[in-house]
């Protein structure tokens, strides 16, 4: 019987074929003004970072759930599928 593997542990074995061009866009001025912040909580790839008041996004490690687009409460968040062949490339081990 195979021991279960941790989620970091399977996402290690993932590749990304990341664009130059990102696949989603943050409006940061609208990220100012939201208190709760859930992006930052609630992003599996942790995606979402906090420098001072600033919220910062790095799309090159999006696992492309569309989380981030779903629970923002102010409608800051444009996503849409990487170009075609791009992005993340699951092997589950």
């Amino acid at each position: 019987m195979r021991k279960p593997m941790r989620v970091d542990d399977i996402l290690n074995n993932d590749v990304w074929d990341v664009d130059y061009e990102p696949h989603i866009r943050v409006d940061t001025t609208k990220c100012r003004e939201c208190k709760e912040k859930p992006c930052l909580l609630l992003c599996p790839a942790q995606c979402y970072t906090l420098a001072g008041e600033e919220v910062l996004f790095s799309y090159e490690g999006c696992l492309e759930c569309g989380t981030c687009r779903l629970i923002c409460p102010h409608d800051a968040i444009k996503w849409n599928y990487p170009v075609s062949g791009r992005g993340i490339h699951f092997r589950f081990s």
